[in-house]
């Protein structure tokens, strides 16, 4: 019996969990709450959610080992606004892993580093639905092993589109000699994923990412483009290369989107591509694949590659750097983070400005007469 008043405590399930390390005990409180209210009745709760994770678990700890990861938390569920959580809280149980990474404003936080799936059921008791990993790992952060290429369509484009331009990344890394993976990305995209030697900087990736959007570009103009503004990329899928930039991440495969069908990033081969859809995987048809299936990334450690060919593409093309996002400092090599429509205008209007104030100071030197000098003194007799 509670006191009169006193709040009843709230529902919860212990899960026990084997790691490598011994025996995890996990609290889920709250299990029956809905998360995904379209999904049938019963299939879309907390408890639904963990057990999905613990189910596809060889394949998410695959995706985020030894990574920092940026949690996305929906506490009242898939259609409430997200909470990202890059800081640890305090309380955490003592076997969890942690890594600290400094982000560009010089600020630093202490996140989570999966090494085993009872990290993820202990994220997923705190209504984290997708986890978002940094692209290197705890031991040499500044060095990252994965280069992402995110395939964004833009209004006017479909999957349809996505999958052709995901195609074309497949035949360039063919052609270099490269082994990539694709996987949905579970809202409306797709994501390519390649091992690359972590002996490379934030700055190189993001060039190679760069390289890869702008060659893709140049041999299919009217279906891809690499242009950061908006204004530019017309109705084409978006190579957005500033996801390889420092701290800039991405869902990982097997995470759980916010939509009401629970839909996730699935992991793919080649030849699964062009026959699927994003609303072909959610968090029961992944179970079902994965139990069958297995992990179809489960090859993706097996080989780094080498780097150079992508960077050779990036000086190749001969244009340079590409703008930052807005919450980065100007960088070194960036060019005038201004939208063309707005920047072409300004620099048009600095350029008039320029000119005017050069006139009215040689108007002004024209008018002033030139001083005259004093005679010298006449030298003074010993």
């Amino acid at each position: 019996m509670f006191p009169y008043g006193a709040p009843m405590p709230s529902p919860f399930v212990e899960i026990e969990i084997d790691t490598p390390t011994g025996e995890r005990v996990v609290k889920v409180s709250n299990p029956d709450r809905t998360y995904f209210p379209g999904l049938p009745e019963g299939r879309g709760r907390k408890i639904d959610l963990v057990e999905y994770y613990l189910a596809v678990g060889p394949g998410i700890v695959r995706a985020l080992r030894e990574r920092p990861t940026v949690l996305k938390r929906h506490p009242e569920g898939s259609e409430s606004p997200p909470v990202y959580t890059k800081r640890v809280p305090k309380g955490a149980p003592p076997w969890v892993q942690t890594a600290t990474v400094e982000f560009p404003s010089g600020r630093s936080a202490t996140e989570l580093c999966p090494v085993d799936v009872a990290h993820v059921a202990w994220a997923v008791q705190m209504s984290t639905f997708d986890f978002h990993p940094w692209p290197s790992r705890r031991d040499d952060v500044e060095h990252p092993d994965e280069l992402r290429i995110d395939l964004d369509p833009m209004p006017g484009t479909g999957w349809a589109d996505v999958v052709e331009t995901a195609m074309e990344v497949e035949a360039l890394y063919d052609e270099l000699g490269l082994v990539a993976y694709p996987k949905t990305s579970g809202s409306k995209g797709m994501h390519v994923y390649l091992r690359v030697r972590p002996e490379y900087s934030f700055l190189q990736l993001r060039h190679a990412a760069l390289g890869v959007a702008r060659e893709i570009e140049r041999r299919r103009p009217e279906l891809a483009t690499s242009k950061w503004w908006k204004e530019e990329r017309g109705e084409r899928v978006f190579l957005d290369f500033n996801r390889m930039a420092r701290d800039q991440t991405i869902a990982s495969a097997y995470s759980v989107r916010a939509r009401p069908n629970a839909t996730v990033s699935a992991p793919l081969t080649w030849a699964e591509v062009p026959l699927v859809t994003i609303e072909d995987f959610d968090i029961w048809t992944m179970r079902e694949r994965f139990a069958e299936l297995g992990d179809v990334h489960a090859a993706i450690d097996d080989v780094h590659h080498d780097l150079q060919p992508l960077l050779d593409l990036y000086e190749h093309s001969g244009e340079g750097d590409a703008p930052y996002p807005p919450q980065f400092p100007k960088m070194e090599g960036e060019p005038l983070r201004s939208r063309p429509s707005v920047a072409g205008p300004a620099a048009q209007k600095r350029a008039e400005q320029d000119a005017h104030r050069r006139a009215l100071a040689d108007a002004d030197r024209d008018r002033t007469p030139a001083r005259s000098r004093r005679p010298p003194r006449p030298a003074a007799d010993d």
